[in-house]
Parts: C-alpha cells; structure tokens; sequence
C-alpha cells in the first residue's frame, strides 16, 4: 500500500472570543483574505468577554432502537430528538451580561461614567427573551452562529475568598428559527477528511 500523508490542518486551540445579539441580527459577511476572516462582526453582535474556562458547543442526538424478536442485535437507530447547546461561565459581571445570563429584562441607567448607576430587573417568567450566539476561533479561521439561543440553566453566582472570581455560568439551548438552520459553522481552507 503507498503511504499516506496525514493531513494536520483544521487543528484549532484556545477559546477563541464569544458574542451574543439580538434575534435576527445581521450575520457576519464571512469575508476570507490570506487564510483568515477579515470582516468585524455586525454592530449587533456585542463581546461577551472572558470566560472561567472557555466554553463548550454540543450536539446531543436522541435515538431509539427498533428492535424484533428475530434478531439480537438492533435493525436501526431512529434519531428521535436533537439538543444543541453552548455552556460557559462569563466571568465579569456587568448589568448587560446579567441581561444575557437571564433571558433579558430592563436597563435603567443614570448619570455618566463613574458616576453612572444601572439598575437590572429581570424579566417576568413569560417574558423571556431569546438571543443570537455567535463565536469565533482565535485564529480567525472558523466562525460559529446559533440563530435562537435560550438560557435554560441555573444562574448560581458564588462569591469567594481569594483568587475565585464571581462568574455568571449560563447553559444556552437552540431553538429552532423558522427558515433558519439549528446552527452555522464556518471554516476557512481546502477541506481536507
């Protein structure tokens, strides 16, 4: 058999930078020059800042086995129900990210600079909002956008001695968009297996 090369590329490290929007916010152009993107994301898109430890995507399928008393082994797997979601631990506090953390709510704010005081309230249960998640790698070779996002995770901020900054953990699930696929993933170079 002839050798192979073993192809290195598409190896992707760190954790890259998060944003959030509102819902049906513009896209990013995906504008690619010299391996890498090179458009900002829309005015929309906010940063979402550091993180604990990075986050993580998942894609979570539920199947179900169909199974006859003619055969021990299983004759098909039938996906019946798909979760996507992206978890991470924002690690500053600020009343906007507060806003993100619980599914929206109101902003009011006085004064200016130092000076300014902002009051969060969060929304009514029935009242939530949804949002955009977007995220891109730290070498701007691959982007990631959920269209509808739902924080559905406990917001349990622990304040510590010591070195343990107050962080606002989220778990944010897809939800589907009419017209809209459950996520968009984009990556930059020959697409190699």
């Amino acid at each position: 058999m002839p050798g192979i090369t073993v192809p290195t590329t598409g190896l992707t490290l760190g954790p890259g930078f998060l944003f959030y929007a509102p819902l049906g916010s513009v896209l990013p152009d995906n504008t690619v020059t010299n391996g890498k993107f090179t458009d900002p994301w829309p005015e929309a898109w906010k940063p979402i800042g550091i993180t604990k430890e990075g986050h993580e995507f998942s894609v979570e399928p539920d199947t179900d086995n169909v199974e006859v008393a003619e055969y021990l082994e299983t004759l098909q797997y039938v996906t019946t129900g798909r979760e996507i979601g992206m978890n991470f631990e924002i690690a500053r506090i600020t009343s906007s990210l507060m806003k993100v953390a619980m599914n929206g709510g109101t902003i009011t704010s006085t004064g200016t600079g130092t000076d300014q005081l902002n009051q969060y309230t969060p929304p009514e249960i029935g009242e939530e909002t949804r949002l955009m998640l977007g995220w891109e790698s730290n070498y701007f070779n691959e982007r990631l956008v959920i269209p509808k996002a739902f924080q559905q995770g406990n917001v349990t901020v622990a304040r510590q001695k010591g070195a343990d900054n107050a962080t606002l953990p989220t778990e944010f699930r897809c939800e589907r968009l009419q017209g809209e696929p459950p996520f968009y993933h984009w990556t930059i170079g020959a697409d190699l297996a």
